[in-house]
């Protein structure tokens, strides 16, 4: 029985895997053939003149493995919520991993783990004697272990990303004010840093530029850089840029205000830091140098009275 639940374990890991690896890495390099064969049929008529498409020109696993593996795609959408494939699509952007990952291929490399903690936790307890109870709560243990690290994963993305973001978001605003104040346009600043900086801000700054140059508008363009950023100082600061725009006032007091408070906030964060070193140091303090201070103290002393006795 135990044989029979691996296989069938080992078999659910293998499919997934080749589904993984074929949402993952065949189906972006189809869609982007896909497309520039559409562009080369549009362009040369030949969609037109062969009232078709040629399947000599498609290869073999985008005509039988892909339309399985987005059949199964479809079934898993039509059952799973929409709400779940929407909040993965929002924390995948959080994370800076739009267009690298989607939900679908997430939900894949989530199931793998936990069957990959569940075939490690049978190979765990194929070799231990043990009660069906400790066997069913290490089983499931593991099982939630699997659930668990994809997610605390994809938020320690976010956190880190986040962290950084607001890390360079300070010195960004200082030379954006400095530019804007030497004469060149918001949008002329925006650009000379995109050149000399990197990171993840700067990322979604040069984002938006390519947004406003495929025509939308500076304030929509601006607030869904704030929504991928999801920091509130990126709030407060396309806020300000789109306020000083609708009003008309100087673009240089503005973000020199902004780095200004930006400026400050990041004095605070620094003190509240500080403030909380002395609560953090205390567990290190209590299970690791205590008890070396009393193996040093308090060992001799020991020592010599077990001497004495």
């Amino acid at each position: 029985m135990m044989v029979l639940a691996v296989s069938l374990i080992g078999a659910i890991f293998i499919f997934l895997l080749v589904y993984y690896l074929v949402m993952t890495k065949l189906l972006p390099r189809t869609e982007i053939r896909q497309r520039m064969r559409n562009i080369r049929d549009v362009t040369q008529g030949q969609r037109s003149r062969s009232g078709g498409v040629d399947l000599s020109d498609i290869p073999l696993a985008e005509r039988t493995v892909l339309p399985f593996f987005k059949s199964i795609s479809g079934a898993l959408l039509f059952f799973a919520p929409k709400g779940i494939y929407e909040r993965l699509e929002k924390r995948i952007m959080l994370a800076g991993k739009q267009g690298v990952w989607s939900a679908t291929a997430f939900v894949c490399g989530w199931v793998l783990s936990v069957v990959g903690c569940l075939l490690l936790a049978f190979f765990f307890l194929s070799g231990m004697k043990m009660p069906f109870i400790q066997r069913v709560a290490l089983l499931a243990a593991g099982g939630a272990a699997g659930a668990f690290l994809p997610f605390a994963m994809l938020n320690s993305l976010i956190r880190a990303r986040q962290k950084k973001i607001l890390r360079q978001l300070p010195d960004f605003l200082d030379l954006l004010c400095v530019s804007v104040q030497a004469g060149l346009s918001f949008d002329g600043s925006v650009r000379k840093i995109i050149a000399r900086m990197k990171g993840p801000l700067i990322e979604e700054c040069e984002r938006m530029q390519r947004d406003m140059q495929m025509g939308m508008p500076r304030k929509r363009s601006l607030q869904q850089m704030a929504k991928r950023c999801d920091v509130q100082e990126v709030y407060l600061f396309t806020t300000s840029v789109i306020q000083s725009e609708r009003l008309g006032t100087s673009m240089a007091k503005t973000l020199e205000n902004q780095a200004a408070n930006m400026r400050e906030r990041r004095r605070q964060t620094a003190k509240a830091e500080a403030l909380r070193a002395p609560v953090k140091i205390v567990f290190p303090l209590v299970f690791f140098i205590f008890p070396a201070m009393f193996v040093v103290v308090l060992l001799p002393s020991l020592l010599f009275l077990i001497k004495q006795m």
